[in-house]
């Protein structure tokens, strides 16, 4: 059973209009209630706006019940889910699967092909080799990588939406949902508050991806303030979102050190290794799934790479970029890659 914390709200006094006689009665004020369910490896915090507590319980509980589901499928720490029966099977032969993990695996291709394999969800063996699936580091030998390549690539992945199939072309794939698998949950979430006639919240799973639904009372949007990476975390920018998603991808907070060298957990599926001259990427975008996938996409790619993606397959969405050594406090180079107007403000680089 769920253990909840305590639901926390905030009365917020709303300016009302002299009264008519007999004018019917105004509205109860909007209080924001927050409640956190721990979830995927984090903690996932609802901020909602509701008039009633009784409302505000319901939609907090379907909200993390949908987490939970989410998690149910995808996870790839546990036997019984969807994602490992398909990594238990699908080298031996196409598996059948049902609608909302297809739309997850066409997703994830999506954005492969979009960055040319700069994102891709194979790389679970990649991940155990250099010791990021349980969290011991490690420096594998050449001949490892070379052979991690077979099962490696996410056009190794074929999918069949007529037949709704999945199956691998090289059996030992791994699939590891680790850079949309939250979005995706998030997004899962927020049609339920939709559903719920909820019209103002914002959903975080652990910071690294949050939705803002609405706004809160007399507010144009969900300010949302971007921490730099460690140890100092000084704002970096501060944003105002609005039926949008942000998602940070931040090499500061998982990685290794051996032998004098930080080692990060975002992998460059293309050459087998961690990403080298990044600490943190942050991207707005439409969609939680989208702004997900794009974080990562944004880290691995320079950021030449990145405008042409974006410009290409994501020209609503903004990436703001953090370069340098991922072992330093500070960065040596942050800027926005902005597309059109967004109500974003740059602040500084010395972290």
């Amino acid at each position: 059973m769920r253990r909840w914390l305590a639901v926390v709200w905030l009365a917020i006094t709303l300016s009302v209009a002299p009264l008519a006689v007999a004018a019917a009665p105004s509205p109860s004020p909007l209080r924001l209630f927050i409640t956190t369910h721990p979830a995927m490896g984090t903690e996932f915090t609802l901020y909602l706006y509701s008039a009633s507590p009784a409302v505000a319980a319901a939609a907090s509980e379907e909200v993390f019940d949908e987490v939970d589901r989410i998690e149910q499928l995808l996870s790839n720490y546990r036997n019984s889910s969807e994602l490992s029966r398909i990594n238990q099977n699908a080298g031996a032969g196409p598996v059948t699967t049902d609608p909302e993990m297809l739309d997850f695996l066409e997703q994830s291709e999506h954005w492969s092909q979009a960055s040319s394999g700069a994102f891709d969800i194979t790389v679970g063996r990649l991940m155990k080799a250099w010791g990021f699936f349980r969290y011991d580091g490690r420096i594998p030998m050449d001949s490892e990588l070379e052979d991690l390549r077979a099962v490696t690539g996410w056009e190794k992945v074929k999918l069949d939406p007529a037949a709704r199939t999945v199956q691998f072309t090289s059996p030992g794939i791994e699939l590891d949902p680790g850079g949309i698998g939250k979005g995706f949950a998030v997004d899962a979430a927020v049609r339920i508050l939709r559903a719920d006639h909820i019209v103002a919240a914002m959903l975080s799973a652990g910071s690294s991806t949050v939705y803002a639904l609405g706004a809160p009372p007399h507010k144009t949007g969900w300010r949302v303030v971007v921490p730099g990476p460690l140890p100092s975390q000084k704002t970096l920018s501060v944003i105002t979102l609005r039926d949008t998603s942000l998602s940070s991808a931040d090499c500061s907070q998982k990685n290794f050190t051996l032998g004098g060298h930080r080692y990060c957990h975002i992998m460059d599926p293309r050459t087998m290794r961690p990403v080298e001259g990044r600490i943190q990427v942050s991207v707005v975008a439409p969609s939680a799934t989208a702004s997900d996938a794009l974080s990562n996409v944004v880290f691995v790619e320079t950021p030449e790479q990145s405008v042409a993606t974006l410009r290409a397959f994501a020209p609503d969405a903004h990436a703001l970029i953090v370069s340098g050594d991922a072992g330093a406090a500070r960065c040596t180079t942050f800027h926005w890659i902005s597309h059109g107007t967004s109500s974003i403000d740059s602040t500084h680089c010395a972290l």
